[in-house]
């Protein structure tokens, strides 16, 4: 068996992110007028958002989402994850550079692309990015009923992302992809945001630390500023569990999708992910780092598609 290729990209924000540098508040509030209320002036005079308020940054999303990604409603149950849009945005376009790559640096039509998001959320942010970002076609697909049925909501009052997204309920807690994908289906690529705490604790210990870098001062009651149901935020094993689960369902999959991924929140799970990698049989793997700010990420890629069921799938899908 070939050792599965390796590649790694450079850390940065994507160039292609319409995020680049200080949001500009004064045009994001005249696309919507409820952020103003939520501006502040800091001590060097400038304007700013105090992004340990969760309804500030529930504006801020709502503001981004309209003004760059023609997302007229956007509206999430309480409690709910709320995404910070700029690192989302770079998944999706790093995600177009791994089919560049494979398509001999040239993007696929873009019509053709059919993308796969396990754990949309309530929020549906992934399939709404991949639509208004790449053109792609999206399937979201959720566990959740409560955050199923705002995704559907979500698209449901925007119908012009409703011809190019799909929605799915999975009914099995235990299960990824077993149950979603059918035989009739091929997918160019999975994304997934995964559960990266190992118990309710240790999520309310990460916001704890995230409201101290914001304010510089503790809180004993944290509140989660970007939300976060528990199924959204913990699972028994950590992320490190969850994407082993899913690498090992993948192989049962390996014919219809060309590329799996999965953010990986922690860098030193890498060594271990990939080892498995390897003992699964993947043909080839890539690790892509991104970075916002001061928050280092990045995602995990592997296919199974040797080159010669490559170009077949090229030929099949893309041309």
């Amino acid at each position: 068996m070939e050792r599965p290729k390796k590649s790694t990209s450079e850390a940065s924000l994507h160039p292609q992110n319409l995020h680049q540098g200080s949001y500009d508040l004064e045009a994001l509030i005249k696309t919507s007028s409820e952020l103003e209320r939520h501006v502040l002036v800091n001590s060097f005079g400038i304007q700013t958002l105090d992004f340990s308020d969760p309804k500030a940054v529930l504006a801020l999303n709502r503001a981004l989402l309209k003004h760059f990604y023609q997302v007229a409603n956007w509206e999430i149950p309480e409690g709910f994850l709320c995404p910070p849009i700029p690192g989302r945005a770079d998944y999706i376009h790093y995600l177009g550079d791994l089919l560049v790559q494979s398509n001999s640096g040239k993007l696929p039509d873009r019509s053709r692309i059919h993308g796969l998001d396990i754990g949309t959320g309530a929020n549906l942010i992934y399939p709404l990015l991949g639509v208004a970002i790449q053109g792609w076609n999206m399937t979201g697909v959720e566990l959740n009923p409560i955050a199923l049925a705002s995704a559907e909501n979500i698209l449901s009052s925007n119908p012009i992302f409703q011809p190019k997204i799909e929605l799915r309920a999975q009914n099995d807690a235990s299960k990824i992809f077993d149950g979603i994908i059918s035989k009739e289906d091929f997918f160019d690529f999975t994304l997934c945001n995964p559960p990266f705490h190992d118990s309710l604790k240790t999520a309310q210990e990460g916001s704890k630390r995230k409201i101290r870098n914001l304010t510089g001062k503790g809180n004993p009651k944290p509140l989660l500023n970007f939300g976060g149901q528990s199924a959204e935020l913990w699972t028994l094993g950590g992320e490190l569990t969850f994407i082993q689960n899913m690498i090992t369902e993948s192989f049962r999959f390996q014919n219809q999708v060309f590329w799996f991924t999965c953010l990986v929140s922690k860098s030193e799970h890498l060594k271990a992910l990939e080892l498995i990698l390897r003992k699964t049989g993947v043909y080839s793997q890539k690790v892509f780092k991104m970075s916002q700010g001061n928050k280092k990420s990045r995602f995990l890629a592997w296919t199974f598609l040797d080159e010669k069921k490559q170009e077949a799938w090229k030929k099949f899908r893309w041309k």
